[in-house]
């Protein structure tokens, strides 16, 4: 009992009190305060609270002190009796919100005794049967009269059909609580599942990665709501409800086999790891990525091994649109399937809130049957689809968020935990970075195609008297862009054609690219001499100073003399041009000269040949040579005698038939950009060639030709 104290130490005490009451206030109020250090410590002060103000009665009628010693003892017994109760118990308001549970309770739905308090007990109801309980339960309680109802309870085992007995509880003469007990044989059978270590003995959860990241190193909780059991993941886990300091979420109760339960948590962490690295592995081996089958490839993997509806909704120009719905197999769910995907998240929805938030949430037991929005016939999406366990993840790389990934379980299987929650944000941030290096990757590709392309003549001119085609097929190794151009330009005694090649590719080699093609092109135009034009493109990308490479290069000046077509060939560094006569002799007449923009004395290699009809002349650049087969030889050994069988070939199919050889002996892997431009001798021309239009077609009936092949 207290000790009565003096006035003058009563007063002491007092100004004590209150120095350390103030003390405790400030330091509540700092930013990095330990809440719970000042919690324990305002728990002692208000024990010292409680003494001061005992003390006085401690001299009191000593009848009254063992009444009220009497009183709390009973009040003891009667809270032990409630908590060690046989019978699983639960103490609700007239409104249904569950206010207290026993340990045979909280066995049963498979947590901990403060998990359920400040829940709706319709949560714990299976979904079809929630409203036809609640009526029942508000009968029950506008009567005050007792009554039993059969309903289905979401177990820790799944959902099993039990007999409840709801009673009214008299407190201070008013029937302002319910009691609900379920009978002992269902209890027992759940009972016996939890110690056989059985679908019902839980094991803890891990803890979710992002809930690891609060700044107070824990999960923190919300007990100011009473909402529907909602975790969400902002860094840390937040469980809004009113919970007890264990934890606001799903725990297992304590009991069970010892030696069961680490070899199950064991089993359950195992299981995780092998359905992240089964996910990285099917992102990894998705070469040529696709985003819509990969996302499909990915749900389904998550439906089967997490037993769950799996539902993917993707922003599409600033909406949240479903792409697809996947779940169990059975008949009649292919339709509901379908009608599910045709139904985009409405605004308030779970998928749209975790989408504009940016934070995944978890429902461990949903209350709210619309919480995924309206379905067919605007039935709640959840009802349709039989579930009652909902976590909904943001699929975003940290700075871009790209959708949404819910995931819905039904109710004959363990309802989501922390612990998933945290694998499904793992896994909607690996679906995030695979979607951004997708766009990247396809972003860069529509570049370097776009550059590419600005880089090649968009069709061959007409030129009398010769069929042209020309083609560039992009190295396999990567989207960089290449470095290869090929043109056909006029020059003053007829035309010129040229190929090159730039030292390195992407943007830089690309505009050296540019310069070296259109200073050729530009001097060309007023001199038909090669090696003048050559000298000339190499002052200009010395001048220039880019900094993206050297350039080889080989070109051709053409023009009739007297019924045979002369050639003037010029090289800068390049391999040499190749002449296939009509009766399959091949010639190389020789490259040499200095790349372009080396040297300002560099003087190009020049040589001269004449083509009759049928002989064909052909310029490419060194990714043809310097192909690789696999068996490490390169194809410039083999060139000639693969040109000398296209002898008299028309120029569409010598190139195709090139590219055909290539493609086989390399087995598909170009390791450079390849250029080929290939020109055959017809008949000469009656009158001086002329450009008479912007392509030509051969006796064939196709048209002049440029190709590129990536």
């Amino acid at each position: 009992m207290p000790v009565a104290r003096e006035p003058d130490d009563a007063a002491t005490e007092v100004v004590e009190l209150a120095k350390r009451h103030a003390a405790l206030r400030l330091a509540a109020s700092l930013p990095d305060a330990d809440v719970g250090s000042l919690l324990d410590a305002a728990f002692a002060e208000l024990e010292a609270a409680i003494g001061l103000l005992a003390a006085p009665l401690a001299s009191g009628d000593q009848a009254g002190s063992r009444q009220a010693e009497s009183d709390a003892s009973e009040r003891r017994l009667l809270r032990a009796a409630f908590t060690d109760a046989p019978v699983a118990l639960f103490l609700l308001a007239r409104d249904g919100t569950v206010l207290r549970v026993n340990k045979a309770a909280a066995e049963l739905i498979g947590s901990k005794p403060g998990y359920a308090t400040g829940r709706a007990f319709t949560t714990f109801v299976d979904l079809s049967g929630r409203a036809a309980f609640q009526t029942q339960l508000n009968a029950i309680a506008r009567s005050g009269r007792s009554g039993k109802v059969r309903c289905g309870l979401l177990g820790s085992s799944g959902p099993a059909v039990f007999e409840l007995a709801i009673g009214p509880v008299s407190v201070s003469g008013d029937n302002d609580r319910l009691m609900v007990a379920i009978g002992n044989s269902a209890q027992a059978a759940v009972g016996k599942a939890a110690v056989t270590g059985g679908a019902g003995a839980k094991k803890p959860a891990a803890r979710s990665k992002k809930a690891r990241a609060t700044s107070n190193g824990g999960a923190t909780e919300n007990r100011g709501g009473t909402g529907d059991g909602v975790i969400t993941a902002t860094g840390g886990a937040t469980s809004n409800g009113e919970a007890d300091r264990g934890g606001g979420r799903p725990e297992p109760a304590s009991g069970g086999d010892p030696r069961a339960r680490p070899a199950g948590a064991v089993q359950a962490i195992t299981q995780r790891m092998d359905l992240v690295t089964a996910m990285t592995r099917l992102l990894l081996e998705n070469e040529n990525f696709s985003e819509s089958m990969t996302l499909q490839r990915c749900a389904r993997l998550l439906a089967g091994e997490l037993s769950s509806w799996v539902i993917v909704d993707l922003a599409r120009r600033g909406q949240l649109r479903r792409q697809f719905v996947i779940g169990p197999e059975g008949p009649g769910l292919a339709g509901l399937k379908d009608s599910a995907a045709s139904l985009n998240p409405m605004p308030g929805s779970l998928p749209h809130t975790v989408h504009e938030s940016g934070q995944a949430v978890l429902i461990a037991h949903a209350d709210d049957a619309g919480i995924l929005g309206p379905g067919p016939g605007d039935i709640p999406l959840l009802m349709m689809l039989g579930t009652t366990s909902v976590l909904s993840v943001p699929i975003t790389d940290g700075d871009s968020r790209y959708g949404v990934l819910t995931l819905a379980r039904q109710a004959d299987h363990k309802h989501f935990d922390i612990a998933d929650l945290g694998l499904v944000e793992e896994l909607g941030e690996q679906l995030a970075l695979a979607i951004r290096v997708d766009h990247l990757f396809r972003r860069r590709s529509e570049i370097a195609d776009a550059l590419q392309a600005s880089l090649l003549p968009r069709h061959m001119p007409e030129i009398a008297g010769v069929e042209l085609a020309a083609v560039y097929v992009a190295a396999t190794d990567g989207v960089e862009i290449g470095a290869d151009f090929y043109d056909a330009y006029r020059t003053p005694g007829g035309w010129g054609l040229s190929v090159g090649d730039v030292c390195g590719k992407g943007e830089e080699a690309a505009a050296v690219t540019a310069a070296a093609r259109h200073a050729i092109r530009v001097i060309a135009h007023d001199n038909a001499d090669p090696a003048a034009v050559l000298a000339g493109a190499n002052k200009i990308l010395l001048a220039e100073e880019l900094s993206g490479g050297f350039v080889t290069a080989s070109i051709a000046h053409l023009e009739w003399r007297g019924g045979t077509l002369h050639v003037a060939l010029g090289s800068a560094g390049h391999p040499s041009a190749a002449v296939i006569r009509s009766d399959g002799r091949v010639q190389l007449p020789g490259g040499g000269g200095l790349p372009l923009g080396l040297d300002a004395d560099a003087e190009p290699g020049t040589h001269e040949v004449t083509l009759n009809r049928g002989d064909i002349l052909f310029l490419y650049t060194d990714g043809l040579t310097q192909a690789r087969g696999r068996d490490r030889t390169y194809f410039q050994a083999r060139l000639s005698d693969e040109l000398a069988g296209l002898a008299g070939s028309d120029p569409y199919q010598f190139e195709a038939a090139m590219r055909r050889t290539l493609f086989e002996f390399t087995a598909g892997d170009l390791i450079d950009d390849i250029t080929m431009m290939v020109l055959r001798v017809g008949d000469s021309p009656e009158r001086p060639a002329r450009a008479s239009g912007p392509e030509r077609r051969d006796r064939s009936g196709r048209a002049g030709s440029t190709t590129t092949v990536r």
